[in-house]
Formats: structure tokens, sequence, C-alpha cells
């Protein structure tokens, strides 16, 4: 298969080119058929002649300028206009949401599909895991309450309880 998407490729180049050539060649033959119908100057004459005619081209120039700016005005504002419809379109579309399916890969199928094959990680999480022991704290004996009562009664029996734990 991926010789045909290689072929396919190389086809595709050939004619791009091809077309890019075309092309070039149109653009020269447009630029000398432009160049033909424009007549030679005519440096001929005095000083006062020529700085007329230099008058005439700086006007033409200047025309030529504010019809420029005046058609990228419109263009700029049509361009506006069509965002702003594309918006409206949008929002009278509203967005919608593709369904998504659910799909179930273990983790291991996971970094193989984002990794690709060159990287072999596993993802077997128990076996990062510490082994943790518990610890059963032994709870003291409730008793009667009444038992040692007089040890623990007054100063000296609270501060035996302290020191014994």
């Amino acid at each position: 298969m991926s010789l045909y998407v290689f072929v396919i490729q190389s086809l595709m180049l050939q004619i791009a080119a091809n077309l890019i050539e075309e092309e070039k060649k149109e653009i020269k033959e447009e630029k000398a058929n432009f160049m033909a119908k424009i007549p030679a100057l005519d440096l001929s004459g005095d000083q006062a002649a020529l700085v007329e005619m230099l008058k005439k081209l700086s006007q033409t120039i200047d025309k030529v300028d504010e019809e420029r700016y005046d058609a990228e005005a419109k263009v700029k504002k049509t361009e506006k206009e069509i965002e702003d419809l594309k918006m409206k379109v949008i929002e009278v579309q509203g967005i919608k949401k593709p369904a998504l399916k659910k799909v179930r890969m273990s983790a291991d199928a996971m970094l193989a599909a984002l990794l690709g094959t060159k990287h072999k990680a596993s993802m077997d999480f128990r076996a990062n895991l510490k082994e943790v022991k518990k610890e059963v704290k032994e709870e003291e004996e409730v008793g009667d309450w009444r038992k040692n009562v007089d040890e623990q009664a007054g100063m000296d029996g609270r501060k035996k309880k302290f020191e014994s734990t």
C-alpha cells in the first residue's frame, strides 16, 4: 500500500511542477505583451517639456494610488462582512459536537499506540507498588474503671500515666 502512495505522490509532484512551469511561461508572455503596448518615452525636447511630462506622470501615479487605496478599503470591508456572516451562520447552525465512541484499551495498548513500537514500556502498576505492612494496634483492655483509682488519683497518678506512655 505504501508503494501506491509513493507513486501517487510522485505523480502529483510531477504534475505540480509542470503547472508551475506553464504559469511562469504565461506570466512572461503577459509581461512581454503588456510592455509591447506601452509606447517608448520621448525624452527629446527641452527641459520645460520634460518637467511637464514628469508632473503628468506624478499626477497619474497619485490617481492610481488613490484608486488602489479605495479598492483595498472596499476589499477589507467586504472581507469583514463575509467574516461576520460566517459567524452568524455558525451561531444559527449551532455548534455540533461529534459523537465519540467509547474505546476500551489497556494501559499497555495506549502506550503502544502513543509511542509506537520504538518504546517498549510496560504499565504494570502493581509491580511498582511498595509492600506495606499493616500494624495492628493492640487495643487496651477496657476494664473496670474503679480499678487502680487510688494509683491514678492526685498529681502522682497523672504523672505515672504520662510517664508510662
